[in-house]
């Protein structure tokens, strides 16, 4: 079962704004439906970073600098999805996923989507 999650994150115009990825947000009732948005980012690579995770891969381990530039991407791509959901005049995003694909080599992609809902706590 998926929690509500309460996006707050660094941005504080994002408080209190309910991210579920389950088509109903549990202690809450969908009032109104606004559409799909989305959150996209693509993130260039480093060569040096390249390099590096080049020789760690062969070498075993997690590839820490990848990992913590994926997170960041990933948080970017939510707050461009939830910007875009208030833009709408919601207060909620139901049925959200994560993408990511690479961008033609250059680097990564990663998109947040998902139903932009306003809600009521019950």
């Amino acid at each position: 079962m998926d929690r509500v999650g309460e996006f707050g994150g660094a941005n504080p115009t994002t408080s209190g704004f309910v991210v579920v990825t389950t088509e109903k947000a549990p202690g809450y009732e969908v009032l109104d439906t606004h559409g799909e948005v989305f959150g996209l980012t693509v993130r260039s690579r480093n060569f040096i970073s390249d390099f590096g995770s080049g020789v760690k891969s062969l070498l075993g381990g997690e590839l820490k600098g990848l990992t913590k530039a994926l997170a960041a991407s990933r948080e970017e791509a939510l707050t461009r999805m939830v910007d875009q959901a208030k833009a709408l005049g919601a207060n909620g995003v139901v049925m959200m996923r994560f993408d990511v694909s690479d961008a033609r080599d250059m680097g990564t992609e990663v998109c947040a989507y998902g139903t932009a809902v306003t809600v009521r706590k019950l």
